[in-house]
């Protein structure tokens, strides 16, 4: 079996090292982009398993990269948890509009953040997915 890898998007420094070492406890694999246009190419290179999306980034929004991911047949079912101090019912309703499987509001509580990627890393897709990464390391899939 695979050992899964997500992709973490935030233009702060200090909330994608909380994210990595809290996940890096749990045996999960992380990679990080602190912009929209990074995330985007760190999709099709690393072909991550979830996506831990923040909503304001700079060069492209985290609403815009759902929707750009969502669109292509490659990633479609690629789980994205919206991570964003935005806390309103507009904001929630927009990223599930976008696309996003989830919403976790920022501040968050660490063992909420593994159990949720946890949840949606333990299915047979994702497993599934992490295998075939890791037997192609270098294979590059576009988001086209």
């Amino acid at each position: 079996m695979g050992i899964p890898m997500v992709l973490v998007v935030d233009d702060s420094p200090t909330v994608r090292k909380i994210v990595q070492l809290t996940l890096q406890r749990e045996r999960i694999d992380v990679v990080t982009a602190s912009d929209g246009l990074s995330a985007l190419a760190m999709v099709a290179d690393a072909q991550p398993d979830l996506i831990l999306l923040d909503i304001m980034l700079p060069r492209m929004d985290g609403y815009n990269i759902c929707q750009v991911v969502r669109k292509s047949m490659a990633y479609r079912d690629l789980p994205i948890i919206m991570l964003s101090g935005k806390d309103g019912l507009f904001d929630k309703m927009r990223g599930k509009l976008a696309g996003s499987t989830e919403y976790i509001t920022k501040p968050f509580d660490s063992s909420e953040l593994v159990q949720t990627v946890k949840r949606y890393l333990d299915t047979p897709v994702a497993r599934e997915r992490a295998t075939r990464r890791q037997s192609q390391p270098n294979r590059l899939r576009r988001l086209s």
